[in-house]
C-alpha cells in the first residue's frame, strides 16, 4: 500500500497494513520535518506531488522491495501540502521473517521514494526566503522573499 495524504499520517494504520503472523520483524522509518537545513533555520515545508505518477511509482517501489528482500508486506505514506516542524513527512513500514531484511528494506524504500517519486519540497526560512530543495528544474538556487 502506497499513498499520498494532505493530513497527518497514521502510524497505527501503517503498522496494521503490514501485520502478519508470519513476520518475525516489523521495521518502521519515520521522516520528520526538522528545523534546519544546511545551516539555515527552517520554519515549515511545503510538499507538492504529481499524485497519479507518484502513487503508481510508489507501488512499484514497494513491490520491488517485497521481492528483493523477501518481505511479507510493505507500506508507505508521504505527506503533501504544508508541514510544520516535527510533523511526519513520510512513514515506511515493512514486515519480514527476519530483522536484517526489514531494516535493509526500509532504507531501500525511503531512498527510492526520494530518488524516483515526483514529490517536490519547498523550505521556508526564518529570514523570509524560501527554496525548492533537491528539485532540478524547480528554480533551485533562486531565493524568494515572502
Amino acid at each position: 500500500m502506497f499513498d499520498l495524504t494532505s493530513g497527518p499520517i497514521s502510524l497505527a494504520s501503517l503498522r496494521e497494513a503490514v501485520n502478519d503472523p508470519h513476520a518475525g520483524a516489523v521495521a518502521v522509518f519515520e521522516g520528520t520535518v526538522r528545523n534546519h537545513h544546511e545551516g539555515r533555520d527552517v520554519l515549515r515545508l511545503q510538499y507538492e506531488a504529481h499524485g497519479p505518477v507518484a502513487r503508481k511509482e510508489g507501488i512499484r517501489i514497494l513491490r520491488d522491495a517485497i521481492v528483493r528482500f523477501g518481505l511479507d508486506h510493505a507500506a508507505a505514506v508521504h505527506r503533501t501540502g504544508s508541514l510544520e516542524i516535527g510533523d511526519s513527512a513520510v512513514i515506511v513500514a515493512v514486515s519480514s521473517p527476519h530483522r536484517a531484511e526489514a531494516f535493509e528494506a526500509c532504507r531501500f524504500i525511503i531512498d527510492e521514494i526520494k530518488h524516483r517519486l515526483p514529490i517536490w519540497k519547498k523550505e521556508f526560512y526564518a529570514d523570509g526566503t524560501s527554496d525548492w530543495v533537491g528539485c532540478e528544474g524547480c528554480r533551485t538556487g533562486h531565493r524568494h522573499k515572502h
